[in-house]
């Protein structure tokens, strides 16, 4: 598991209340993950300052991933090594961190989806929606 315990936030907090009113997505996992897939699917590496964890929202990585825990994990583990980082541990949280909050940021910006629909077509593949 790439984090024991994910605390968002209080910036990525308010952000994904918004996202939960335009989408009418109650969970906070749920959109967490697609951030996070919408993020992994841009090719261009995420940059940034450390990521305050600063929220009282807080979830499992168990939680964070469902029954696809394992494969976000894998997920993030090959994009780090596609793009040239190590593999140490700090360095694999370090990035699932930055992913999460860019894909929150775009998702809950005024480019991200307007509803739920517009969601599920930035996530999935063309060949699902």
């Amino acid at each position: 598991m790439i984090v024991k315990q994910l605390k968002l936030s209080q910036q990525e907090k308010e952000r994904l209340i918004r996202l939960k009113a335009k989408t009418g997505i109650s969970q906070w996992n749920v959109l967490c993950r697609c951030a996070l897939c919408w993020s992994l699917d841009n090719p261009a590496i995420p940059m940034g300052p450390e990521i305050p964890s600063d929220s009282n929202v807080e979830m499992s990585w168990h939680t964070f991933g469902g029954e696809c825990h394992e494969i976000y994990d894998a997920i993030v583990r090959q994009r780090c090594k596609e793009d040239g980082y190590d593999k140490d541990q700090a360095t694999i949280a370090r990035h699932f961190r930055l992913h999460l909050n860019r894909g929150i940021n775009f998702l809950a910006s005024k480019n991200g989806p307007k509803n739920s629909q517009e969601l599920l077509a930035l996530v999935l593949p063309q060949k699902w929606s």
